[in-house]
């Protein structure tokens, strides 16, 4: 059984909702405090107004960075395929609810924190002298050594680079 399998699974429980394309799961900057769970379809997330991630795995977990991070909902979930999901409206309950749930959120997370970390080794190894990109070491830095208060929205980079 996959990672997502298990959270379908330990999901089971929670009651469905179905989304027709174009509905919304969650917007960017609303109070968070549910989560869902993908049976199948599929979903677009924006931040900022920009495409940073396709969800179509059935068992992926939305919504559960607000509950850890005690914070808004960080980005727009909106359903591009007809799309059922299960719903939580206790997301911190659901996520304490069985030490399975928090191992399999564990590991998700760890599966995209390394993905976006061997992304930006390898921007650096490839395109590390680029103009525009040489800020690539300290943002792999900065990743590597977090700890503290939430990340503010937004960069200390010129807005506005010239390439």
């Amino acid at each position: 059984m996959t990672v997502m399998q298990d959270m379908l699974t330990l999901s089971s429980h929670l009651p469905e909702l179905t989304l027709a394309v174009g509905g919304m799961v969650m917007r960017e900057g609303e109070p968070g405090g549910a989560v869902w769970v993908l049976v199948d379809g599929a979903l677009d997330v924006r931040k900022g107004g920009q495409l940073v991630n396709t969800i179509t795995e059935p068992g992926a977990l939305i919504g559960e960075m607000s509950i850890l991070l005690n914070s808004p909902y960080g980005a727009t979930v909106v359903a591009t395929a007809p799309s059922r999901l299960r719903h939580a409206a206790d997301g911190h309950a659901f996520l304490a609810s069985d030490p399975a749930v928090t191992t399999l959120l564990a590991i998700g997370l760890a599966e995209r924190l390394n993905f976006v970390t061997t992304y930006l080794a390898d921007l650096k190894h490839q395109y590390g002298d680029a103009p525009g990109l040489s800020m690539i070491p300290d943002v792999l830095q900065k990743l590597a050594g977090r700890r503290g208060p939430l990340a503010r929205p937004g960069s200390m980079r010129d807005p506005d680079p010239e390439y």
